[in-house]
């Protein structure tokens, strides 16, 4: 029997945020394909949900489009469409050192998944994304828009994202809408050797506007919002999801 249900593209739904994603599309009964680089982990997060008919791991490194035209093709094969591909996978450590010492190698590593990986997962999808009238979503980061000190490869490859997403929504409207999502701090910790992780402060939570540190499933709803009907005449936008935390000034007291 066919089935008609729509299909999502998660990259990097192993953890944190794009683990979020995926759990969160699968119970609003969207089909769900993950591409990860952690087989541990992914076939952890397959065995748990337990029926392949609605999720499937593929291996694939974002940033070699050899991976990523096999991995599409095995996905397609799967799940006979694409209606909405969101590019999460990236290097997630900011940090790089002090600008001085910061080797070529380490800058282009963090361009190559960060920033080349959602431009060859976009180019790769587009030719289904058009077929069903789909969507793509970015996943940013606030750092696009304020920094700490010593992430500079990190923040270039977020504000790359964001201008990619406003250029692929001109270049590839109306048939395909594309959006960006910029976090804040999201818990995304997750327990080591049996043991939760400890409690996020008072502080922590008390900083944010909102009044609490975010969770995954905030990601995951503004991305099941932007990619569904209702969103129609929303693209080439980057949504901020902080808590307010880019509208607060910070001095030190």
């Amino acid at each position: 029997m066919s089935d008609d249900r729509k299909v999502a593209l998660v990259t990097g739904g192993a953890h944190g945020i794009g683990r979020g994603i995926a759990a969160y599309l699968l119970k609003q009964n969207w089909r769900v394909a993950f591409f990860d680089l952690d087989d541990i982990a992914a076939n952890e997060i397959v065995a748990a949900f337990g029926d392949p008919a609605n999720l499937l791991y593929v291996r694939c490194n974002v940033a070699d489009e050899g991976d990523v035209k096999l991995a599409l093709r095995q996905l397609i094969s799967w799940g006979s469409r694409l209606d909405a591909l969101v590019n999460n996978a990236g290097l997630a450590d900011p940090v790089t050192g002090a600008v001085e010492d910061l080797s070529l190698a380490d800058w282009q590593k963090r361009l190559d998944v960060n920033l080349t990986g959602p431009f060859l997962m976009a180019k790769h999808s587009v030719p289904y994304l058009r077929l069903t009238r789909g969507a793509i979503i970015n996943i940013a980061s606030t750092r696009a828009m304020q920094s700490e000190a010593n992430t500079e490869a990190y923040a270039a490859t977020k504000g790359g994202l964001v201008a990619l997403t406003h250029a692929l929504a001109i270049s590839l409207g109306p048939e395909v809408r594309v959006n960006c999502i910029s976090p804040g701090w999201i818990d995304t910790r997750e327990p080591e050797a049996g043991q939760e992780p400890a409690p996020l402060s008072a502080r922590d939570h008390a900083q944010h506007p909102a009044g609490r540190v975010g969770k995954p499933d905030d990601i995951a709803a503004m991305v099941h919002y932007l990619i569904s009907p209702q969103a129609s005449f929303i693209t080439g936008q980057n949504i901020v999801v902080d808590g307010g935390m880019v509208r607060k000034m910070i001095y030190q007291e």
